[in-house]
Formats: C-alpha cells, structure tokens, sequence
C-alpha cells in the first residue's frame, strides 16, 4: 500500500499546525504552549486517554483499536526547538527572537498528530498505540526523564518506535539500519593549573597554555593513532580558554569538547585514554590538570526484529529502492535512545529533501514529507497490532 489517500487529503491541514509550532518555539522542558497544543488536538481527535507532565512537561495520548485486546505500542515525537535566530524569511517564521525550530521537531510533531487523528478515527487494530510528544531533546535528556517517569510502565508499551528528518535524503525516501543508528555523546571539560608570571621571563612559570595546546595535539592521536580505523570515534575540542593580556602568562587554562563513539568499548576507551593523557603532561610540565568527564546520551541502538519490521513498514509506504535499510549510522546523538534501552524497537529517518542541514539558521521542516510520516506511522502501528488469524 503507498501513500494513505487520508494523509495525502490531511496535508494542508497538518502543514498549518507544523506552521503554527514553528511559530512558537519553545526550549527544553519549557514547552508548555506546545504540549498545550499538543494535548488540545489529542482531545479533539477523541484519544481515550491523554496524560500532561510526564517527564516534566511530555504528552501521552492513548488510542485503543477497536478489534480487541492486544498490546500496545509507542510512537514517539520531540517537540522542543533550538535556541537561534531565525534567517528563512519565511511566513510562518519563528516569533520568539533567539528561538527556532531549526531540526524539524515541529514537523515529527505534526506528522504524529496526522497519524493520531487517522487512527482515532478508524481504530483499525487491536490493542493500544500511545502517542508520545517528548521535551528537551536537545540536550536535557528528556526521553530519559520520561522514562524515569514510569512512561513504559504505566502504559504497558511492550515497543517503541521514533522518526528522525533529514536533509539531504529525498522527500519519500527512508533510511534505517540494524544496531547502532546514531552516537553516544559525551563531554569533557579540562581544566590546567600552571604558575603564572612574566611572559618575558618563561622559564619562572608553568605556562598552562604550552601545556594546553600539547595536550590538544595528544587528543587528536587517541582517535588517529590509537583506535582501529574501522571502529568510529569522533573527538573534538571545541573550547580553549586561558589569559586576559599579552604580557602575562596566566596561572590556569580551560579546554573542553565532545566525544562520540558506537560502542561501548569505544566509549570506556576514550574517557580512560583522556584522562591518561592529561595525567601524563601534567607529569611532564610540572603542573596540574583535572578532567572532568562526562556521560551524556547513549547510542541509539537499533533491534534487529524491529527493525526489520520497521524496514518492511518504509518499503510498503515508499517501494523498495526509496529504503536504505543499511544507512550509515550518524555520529550526532539522540535521547531516543533511553527509550529504546527501556523497551525494543526501531528509529528511523525520512527524507527532507533538499534543504539546509538541521541545527541551521535556514533550516525548515519540508511539508512535503508530511503525508509520507503520517503513513508509515498508521501502517507501522496498525501491522504491528493487527490481530491475530
């Protein structure tokens, strides 16, 4: 089955509340227009049940089939933006300054909220499907948050499911692969402690900036010279701070920056290898150096049965040559990934089309794609509860 006739005649209407949304950005946990929004059109749809403040400030809403009993499973948007300055000079541009939807969460919204109202409006499946509008992704962990709140448990969601945009891959067009899809992301911060004095007179100091910039230059090899070329590892230092003048060395300098990896091993490789590092300048200039590392989203890590599932779904909805199922994963990191350590299940990404790269100033979700999430969301859920023979 292609494109559903239903989502194909909803997308005007859908494109006007992906509109509104982008309108109104809001940060974090601090979505609570949009979970307004979000819970409104729920309730008009006629959800059985909808649930505010999960997680601090997420949304459920809880669609039962109407051929009976069944399980049930989750559907998953993120709904909170980014904090830039707008430059798309579009009509429905954001209206708060220094806030934008600039990764397309108001687009993952509204095309969940399509496929909310179809299934509530036909119930074609048995067993339950919740609808799941999570905050802070960008940065505050709010699919772990939601989880922490019992969302799995509450609602007995025995599988999860989430969906990514992305530039670049053609609108109509998916890509999915089995493990990981997407990175863990940690952080560190260094801080060195050397002995200031006179910059003409280097040999009385401890210069923490000579040591800084050796210890940039020894980062670097953990992932040229210390890890397999196959095994993908992305460390990068992103701040360097230390001194106010030109005449003065100063007593401390502060680097900090980002690691990313697909394994575990990876991960515990880099901190340890991090840390040895710094230990060992510290040691070898004389001064001091502190690391403080820091565990930030775990990979997103695919299931091999569902997404082969999911992978079925994308090709039903675009054909077999619009679905890479063997993507390449993405170093960037996502809090989905809390969900699908919780419960088993599948992300995917749908194509944007050509557009600027997310997380830009001149970003925009493609409302093109809209009645392609809606129908893989509708057939995702009802194949994955249709009842049995």
């Amino acid at each position: 089955m292609p494109l559903l006739n239903r989502a194909i005649d909803m997308q005007e209407e859908v494109a006007q509340w992906r509109r509104h949304l982008h309108q109104h950005p809001e940060l974090m946990f601090d979505v609570h227009q949009t979970a307004q929004f979000v819970a409104e059109k729920l309730r008009e749809f006629g959800c059985d049940e909808i649930v505010t403040g999960i997680g601090r400030t997420g949304v459920v809403g809880i669609i039962r089939g109407a051929r009976g009993e069944g399980a049930t499973i989750g559907l998953r948007s993120d709904m909170d933006a980014l904090p830039l300055v707008e430059i798309t000079g579009k009509p429905w541009a954001s209206r708060t300054a220094g806030k934008m939807h600039a990764c397309g969460h108001d687009g993952h919204m509204a095309m969940l909220l399509g496929a909310a109202r179809y299934l509530a409006e036909t119930r074609n499946f048995s067993g339950s499907v919740a609808i799941i509008f999570q905050p802070a992704e960008e940065g505050g962990g709010g699919g772990r948050e939601m989880v922490k709140d019992g969302l799995m448990e509450r609602f007995a969601i025995s599988e999860v499911y989430g969906m990514h945009n992305i530039p670049g891959l053609a609108v109509g067009e998916f890509a999915i692969c089995k493990g990981p899809i997407m990175a863990a992301t940690d952080e560190f911060n260094i801080t060195i402690d050397g002995k200031g004095g006179h910059a003409a007179q280097p040999h009385t100091t401890i210069d923490p900036v000579v040591i800084g910039a050796q210890l940039v230059g020894a980062l670097q090899t953990i992932v040229s010279r210390g890890t397999d070329p196959l095994d993908s590892i992305v460390l990068s230092v992103t701040k360097f701070h230390a001194g106010d003048a030109h005449n003065i060395i100063p007593e401390k300098a502060e680097l900090a920056g980002t690691v990313r990896t697909l394994r575990a091993e990876s991960r515990d490789f880099a901190e340890r290898r991090i840390k040895q590092a710094a230990e060992g300048l510290a040691s070898a200039f004389g001064g001091r150096i502190e690391v403080e590392y820091m565990r930030n989203y775990p990979v997103t890590f695919n299931h091999g049965r569902e997404t082969e599932f999911a992978t079925k779904i994308a090709r039903t909805v675009a054909g077999d040559g619009l679905v890479d199922d063997e993507a390449a994963p993405m170093m960037a990191g996502e809090d989905f990934s809390y969900m699908l350590e919780a419960r088993p299940g599948a992300f995917i990404f749908i194509g944007n089309g050509v557009s600027a790269s997310l997380h830009n100033p001149a970003y925009d979700f493609n409302d093109e794609a809209i009645p392609h999430g809606i129908s893989y969301w509708v057939q995702l859920a009802e194949n994955a509860l249709a009842p049995a023979a």
